[in-house]
């Protein structure tokens, strides 16, 4: 295998007739365990396919390329390629004339990355690219893929069907080989819906199952979802990954910069960023804490995510899936009940009831 399998983060899986958004916040506390379990079966460099900002992912993206000794770089599009187009865009950084298979990776999705598994399903199987499927109870909401139980070669996928012809989707994690790319023009493009049923009437596309859990965290609901069933991952295979101490409760991914101030209690199911300052008393549980934020003593946060560089008062109580994007402001004592705040506001009356604040 190349030292130079590269990999690519595009857009979000089609799962039914919805194509997720980019640029999710599980590219910052979440990718650098993708890009790691990427560095572990030989991927030397990572693309990253963004149309709005990208010198704010790679701003953040800094550390992981320092710390996982990898490259990171973005492909820019001037307009949005669906699923398969950034690809075309990306071509000349995909190829590096070895002929190896890439790793193409969703960014709104959360799983255990079995990428070593995945490559060697792939070369065994011998086809142009092969994709990974997750079991799901209720097939008929999303977009079925119709497969050789045995082999894994893909028949034809199936949208929303009425009657039951499998229970296995698409987990937006993909190792392609080169000759995909010839497939694909620089143009609006879903690879689920155009590229794949060609590969696979073509008899060259397989699907491997996924092991393990599998989340779509499109959402923010689904995000801390995600975000615990990643951390249970972790207790079961990398225990040493996690947070321990007498102010830890449950599993607790804690970045090393962070700083926790004298009794607090940290967890279950919480993920602290870099640079951040939690003070004294704070209780946090089931929450994401972006990098660069400072939350106050005894604030206290529960089912939320708290953006970039944001600020927590004194005795604040921030909970019901409350979302701050990045640089929000909460003023000591406030009570936030499911508020979804906007970048660079203050917040200095309670929100009482989920609503929007602009």
């Amino acid at each position: 295998m190349s030292r130079r399998l590269p990999a690519s983060f595009g857009p979000g899986t089609e799962h039914g007739e919805n194509s997720r958004g980019k640029d999710k916040p599980s590219l910052e506390l979440l990718s650098f365990h993708s890009i790691e379990a990427l560095k572990e079966v030989g991927v030397t460099e990572v693309v990253l396919a963004i149309n709005y900002q990208p010198e704010v992912m790679l701003n953040f993206l800094k550390d992981f390329e320092s710390k996982l000794d990898i490259k990171i770089t973005c492909s820019q599009e001037t307009e949005p390629l669906g699923t398969a187009g950034p690809l075309a865009l990306a071509r000349d950084k995909l190829i590096d004339g070895s002929g190896e298979p890439f790793f193409v990776l969703n960014s709104d999705v959360i799983s255990e990355y079995p990428f070593a598994e995945l490559i060697k399903f792939h070369k065994a199987r011998g086809g142009e690219a092969t994709i990974m499927v997750t079991k799901v109870d209720e097939p008929s909401k999303y977009g079925v893929v119709v497969m050789e139980e045995e082999t894994g070669k893909v028949d034809r996928f199936v949208e929303k069907p009425k009657i039951f012809v499998g229970n296995k989707i698409n987990a937006g994690i993909y190792l392609l080989n080169p000759s995909v790319l010839d497939r694909i023009s620089l143009k609006p493009t879903s690879i689920e819906k155009e590229v794949f049923p060609k590969i696979a009437a073509d008899q060259k596309l397989y699907a491997m199952v996924l092991p393990g859990f599998w989340m779509d965290i499109g959402q923010p609901r689904d995000y801390i979802t995600g975000l615990r069933l990643y951390l249970d991952a972790l207790r079961k295979k990398s225990p040493y990954k996690l947070a321990v101490g007498p102010h830890i409760v449950g599993n607790v991914l804690l970045h090393e910069t962070a700083v926790i101030g004298e009794g607090c209690l940290i967890g279950p199911d919480v993920a602290i960023g870099q640079g951040c300052v939690v003070e004294s008393g704070v209780r946090l549980s089931r929450s994401t804490v972006m990098r660069g934020v400072r939350i106050k003593k005894h604030a206290c946060i529960s089912s939320s995510i708290i953006g970039w560089h944001c600020t927590v008062g004194q005795w604040a109580r921030v909970e019901n899936m409350t979302i701050l994007g990045e640089d929000v402001h909460v003023c000591d004592e406030i009570y936030s009940n499911g508020g979804v705040v906007l970048p660079h506001k203050e917040v200095k009356s309670s929100i009482l009831k989920p609503e929007i604040v602009m």
